[in-house]
């Protein structure tokens, strides 16, 4: 099996500390959408969970049927997903949260593993008092709704899942290096270590995190244990979840429908929203694709 290097998981931010600049997600382009908040950082909607040995944030957003926000990892943040939570606040209880080592939420001490990626969703789901939600996820995001998912399939009603296909050792090799990525988007990196409570400690996350990525198995036995609907979208041009492995996916997941954004890269619903979009809204229903 052919391996490739993989520098970096997703694209993409979250933030609203007092800053000179507006804040952005990774290599955010001068004429993306506006979001109506920044969120990761809109402290007036955030809350702090302890989850085992890490303090976790989160936001709270709308009233309704709740809906479960899980952004992309490694330089991911809350921001990036800022134009789905503005349209799903806008009549459901929309839960952000900030995964362990990103934006404000802590790193904790013990390695990455799946099972402490499930506990994490559910220490956030917990303390906001949901019994059960939709999820949407994208790229580690859709992994970690992948690993809640099969650990309490009762506690799922949908799930989107984008950019997260199978995984098995040697398919990829994942290496996230701060002083490389930080030449991309400077200013990025200099908001979000604002944000951290431990941002000396970054690197150290991230060297774990590229450790379970290229330890950790995502394939037909956890993907039998997912009951609920879910929805994989895929950019065709996915260069971090290619479309034969989201595929596989597909075809291993009990009750799944699929969507290929065609031309897309990893982070399809940043450069194609209104596609991903009319995806998603058919998906969930209940009137979102008007």
């Amino acid at each position: 099996m052919k391996i490739r290097t993989i520098v970096c998981l997703c694209l993409l931010v979250g933030a609203m500390t007092v800053w000179a600049e507006p804040l952005r997600y990774f290599t955010q382009s001068a004429d993306a959408p506006k979001i109506k908040f920044e969120y990761g950082n809109n402290v007036a909607a955030g809350q702090y969970v302890q989850a085992d040995d890490a303090k976790l944030y989160y936001e709270v957003y709308g009233k309704g049927e709740p809906i479960l926000i899980l952004h992309g990892g490694g330089v991911g943040c809350a921001l990036e997903m800022g134009a789905f939570i503005d349209r799903l606040a806008v009549s459901n209880k929309v839960i952000v949260m900030s995964s362990r080592g990103h934006g404000r939420s802590g790193i904790g001490t013990k390695p990455v593993t799946q099972a402490q990626k499930a506990a994490d969703v559910k220490a956030v789901l917990d303390d906001a008092k949901v019994d059960s939600a939709t999820l949407i996820g994208f790229s580690d995001g859709g992994y970690s709704a992948y690993d809640f998912a099969a650990a309490y399939p009762d506690r799922v009603k949908k799930m989107v899942a984008i950019g997260a296909g199978e995984l098995v050792p040697g398919l990829r090799k994942v290496v996230i290096r701060l002083d490389a990525m930080e030449q991309f988007d400077p200013a990025y990196f200099e908001q979000q270590r604002g944000l951290m409570p431990e941002p000396e400690r970054w690197q150290e996350f991230l060297d774990d995190f590229s450790r379970f990525y290229n330890e950790c198995v995502y394939s037909k036995v956890l993907y039998a244990k997912i009951t609920c609907p879910v929805l994989l979208v895929v950019g065709e041009k996915d260069g971090n979840a290619p479309l034969s492995t989201v595929l596989a996916a597909y075809q291993q997941l009990p009750n799944a429908q699929l969507a290929v954004i065609a031309g897309a890269p990893h982070p399809c619903f940043v450069t194609d929203f209104a596609v991903v979009w009319g995806q998603v809204s058919k998906f969930l229903g209940n009137g979102y694709n008007e």
